[in-house]
């Protein structure tokens, strides 16, 4: 079945950095989309960054543009979000996520607190 399990979660002080993975199984990783999400709380769930299957192409909210950037490794069947100049308004929950036969499928999350 498939799962995603992330990990790279942590405090981290305004300006920091952290480099967040997400380990996939029980699909052909390297044939779908990847997306990293958070959840902030008290806000709905939004869309923080996408991959395409390849790696070739990649889209950011604009909130996050120019600070964090995704990644794939297909031979780890691994995606990353590597995240520059925190700041507080990064505080969330962060979820690796797939669209796998029309389904949404989601790690456990990872937890990131930006704070000083």
């Amino acid at each position: 079945q498939v799962q995603l399990v992330e990990s790279g979660g942590g405090l981290v002080q305004p300006g920091g950095s952290l480099r967040l993975s997400c380990a996939a199984s029980g699909f052909t990783f390297s044939s779908y989309a990847m997306r990293w999400y958070r959840q902030a709380p008290g806000k709905e769930r939004e869309l923080v960054a996408g991959i395409t299957n390849g790696g070739g192409s990649t889209n950011y909210a604009d909130s996050v543009k120019g600070r964090f950037t995704i990644s794939r490794d297909n031979a780890k069947n691994t995606v990353y979000l590597q995240m520059n100049s925190l700041k507080p308004e990064d505080t969330a929950v962060y979820y690796c996520n797939v669209v796998f036969y029309a389904k949404n499928y989601w790690g456990q999350g990872t937890q990131v607190t930006v704070s000083s």
